[in-house]
């Protein structure tokens, strides 16, 4: 492209001078020739004035007084009648530019020049003609170089970015080139950057997510299958084989609330649910392992509480915040139900160090962990609290207390408190 916009440049101007240059060649001759003539033909007329003047005065006409009237490289001669003719300077050869005139007393006058003089100035003309072309073909192949650089390099530019782009790197580059159609072109990629960018993260906080996500449901279905595989009671077998269909089928469920919130993270399924269900869920999900590590899992405060969310999320956030009691904490893990308001309020404690003084409220940031895990877990459970409407706080750091506010649909029995 950068050679054919120098090549258009360069056949456009050299178009230009041949029609320009020959017009005002063949214009500066005319006119060279015309003052020529026009030259030869005045000092004819001066000539015979002067032939005249002498010839009314008595005076003789002779050649030296005539030499000095006339050019040095023009040749004249005088024919008066009666006499012999006058000749002044040499006679050119060749071509000649010829005047004649006539006197009253009959004498005739004719002024010679070669036309070399003409065709020498003509000659000068042409070059200086030249040289003026020539130096506006210098100055057009510098113009057409600098304007194919100022197009070429941003075109260049675009399609490394484009490039960049294909190859995984979103990253937008602003770059704006001083020319509107090409500034549109790197808006169109400056947003497509953009958006790959926003989708690139969707999908790599998708895999995070689900990863982490999916950890626990497996871990207790795996442990549920082991319960299966090492009892021969059918009673316990079936009991077993419940407990982990429903588990298989929240694990789906937070297959599923994943999904939806990759691709639209505004978009809830909240409706009124029996949040005893939910935590009764996770007390059974969860025993096993509390049991495992030797320590306890009790429940206290309101029952029969009625709560707006999504089941399946609230459980997966439940589900967190007691792994991360049991990974991260000491001694027993708590769950109190509470009212505050109209939102009900689902409490884990336990008794360990709790959270770092440094982290506070930024143990809900992505990646931000006070002891060696992933960091997602919190911020994943805070980002399905508030997608139904709810919230994740920490409400005490030592010993820790994590509190989820959902909204509450009072029930029967709301204002009862036992504990499990």
């Amino acid at each position: 492209m950068r050679r054919r916009l120098i090549n258009s440049t360069l056949a456009v101007v050299l178009v230009v001078i041949a029609v320009f240059g020959i017009s005002l060649v063949i214009v500066e001759t005319r006119t060279i020739e015309s003052s020529a003539q026009e030259s030869v033909q005045s000092e004819a007329v001066r000539l015979v004035s002067s032939v005249e003047g002498r010839l009314a005065g008595g005076e003789r006409v002779e050649a030296g007084v005539l030499q000095q009237q006339i050019a040095e490289d023009r040749y004249a001669r005088v024919e008066i009648p009666g006499r012999k003719p006058i000749e002044v300077g040499t006679r050119p050869e060749g071509g000649l530019i010829v005047a004649e005139e006539s006197g009253e007393h009959g004498e005739r006058v004719r002024v010679e020049e070669s036309r070399s003089a003409v065709s020498k100035e003509v000659g000068r003309t042409l070059l200086v003609i030249l040289a003026v072309a020539l130096l506006a073909v210098v100055a057009a192949v510098f113009l057409a170089v600098r304007q194919a650089n100022r197009l070429t390099a941003p075109l260049t530019d675009l399609a490394e970015t484009a490039e960049r782009l294909g190859s995984g790197d979103p990253r937008p580059r602003h770059r704006r080139y001083g020319v509107p159609e090409l500034d549109r072109v790197a808006d169109v990629l400056d947003g497509s950057a953009e958006r790959i960018a926003r989708m690139l993260t969707a999908e790599r906080r998708l895999a995070a997510d689900a990863s982490h996500q999916l950890r626990t449901p497996l871990t207790a279905l795996s442990m549920r299958l082991e319960e299966i595989t090492l009892t021969d009671d059918p009673d316990t077998v079936k009991e077993e084989a419940t407990i982990a269909l429903t588990q298989v089928e929240r694990l789906t469920d937070v297959v599923q609330r994943l999904l939806t919130n990759s691709r639209d993270p505004k978009t809830g399924s909240a409706v009124t649910f029996d949040l005893d269900e939910v935590i009764k869920q996770q007390l059974e999900e969860w025993r096993p392992a509390i049991r495992a590590g030797g320590r306890a899992l009790v429940r206290s405060g309101k029952q029969g509480l009625r709560a707006v969310g999504t089941p399946g999320a609230v459980s997966q956030v439940i589900a967190t915040l007691i792994e991360n009691s049991l990974t991260h904490g000491d001694g027993a893990v708590a769950l109190r139900t509470r009212v505050t308001g109209n939102q009900a309020v689902v409490e884990v404690s336990d008794e360990g160090p709790g959270v770092p003084t440094d982290l506070g409220a930024r143990v809900f940031e992505r990646t931000v962990s006070g002891r060696n895990s992933t960091g997602l877990g919190l911020a994943v459970a805070r980002d399905l609290a508030e997608a139904d409407g709810g919230r994740l706080e920490l409400l005490q750091q030592s010993p820790p207390v994590f509190a989820l506010f959902l909204s509450m649909e009072a029930g029967p029995g709301a204002g009862e408190e036992r504990p499990s």
